[in-house]
């Protein structure tokens, strides 16, 4: 059964129209951000979103994070249907199905990286007869999340003390630490160098290949290069589905980027 599956996906707003200097009447406009998405995704795989700017890209994020509902369709998270939940149903699929990646890291200030980490844990929404967890086995739980994604030795460090790679990782660790159905990511490198953005998409990779099923939005076909498959929007419809067949290696091209950036500082 697949982990992600929408048919006939719409979403539309009603607007209100403005006279018009040349007209007495005045209407609803209709604006369709999407006309029938069908698409779906099986455990483990990494799929790129794509499309130009009013394609649709972020209406389906919102409604793939259950941050909106859809007008028409129907959209199964790990086997709920979501397209008809109540607030309280949302929230704890929000909690323990989506693991959340932002291009703005969204970590609090004033807040380590362990306690940033620890906090899915502690808004946790618990399933039936499952006992609440304990403050020792939450703290355990978030260490060892950062310690995943190679954070171990900055566990007690704030943001500000953290370069912007290393914040992105941090809230990695904060999107896995409830073990959620799959990653929603959110243009994750958009605030970073090259140099971080090839870590973190290796950082992505390496999840992927542990089995964890992640869906990055992204503008970038250079970013699309380093998934498993690419799906384009146009319109507010898919146009094209496509298996990635020659994935390129984030870690690898890493290397060779140091490598290249070493040449560089030795020669100027």
């Amino acid at each position: 059964m697949p982990v992600i599956e929408l048919k006939g996906i719409k979403r539309e707003y009603v607007m209100d129209a403005r006279k018009d200097a040349s007209s007495k009447d005045e209407g609803a406009v209709v604006v369709r951000a999407l006309r029938g998405v069908d698409f779906s995704a099986e455990e483990g795989e990494f799929v790129s979103v794509m499309g130009p700017s009013g394609s649709g890209k972020s209406t389906l994020m919102n409604i793939l994070g259950c941050l909106d509902k859809p007008s028409g369709g129907t959209y199964t998270l790990d086997g709920i249907e979501t397209s008809t939940s109540n607030s309280d149903t949302f929230a704890y699929i929000r909690n323990r199905k989506i693991g959340f990646v932002f291009q703005s890291f969204n970590l609090l200030a004033r807040t380590t990286a362990l306690e940033n980490v620890e906090l899915p844990l502690f808004y946790r929404r618990r399933e039936k007869n499952e006992n609440r967890q304990t403050a020792a086995a939450r703290k355990e739980r978030a260490m060892s999340a950062l310690r995943d994604v190679g954070l171990g030795q900055r566990m007690d460090h704030f943001p500000s003390q953290l370069s912007g790679g290393q914040q992105q990782r941090v809230a990695i660790a904060r999107a896995m630490v409830n073990d959620p159905a799959f990653i929603l990511a959110d243009e994750p490198t958009g605030n970073l160098d090259t140099g971080m953005t090839l870590e973190i998409m290796g950082l992505f990779q390496q999840l992927n290949e542990q089995g964890k099923t992640i869906i990055m939005v992204t503008h970038e076909p250079e970013l699309a290069a380093y998934t498993r498959r690419i799906i384009t929007l146009r319109d507010g419809e898919l146009v094209s589905d496509k298996r990635v067949t020659k994935m390129r290696s984030a870690p690898d091209d890493l290397a060779k980027w140091k490598k290249d950036h070493a040449l560089l500082s030795e020669g100027s």
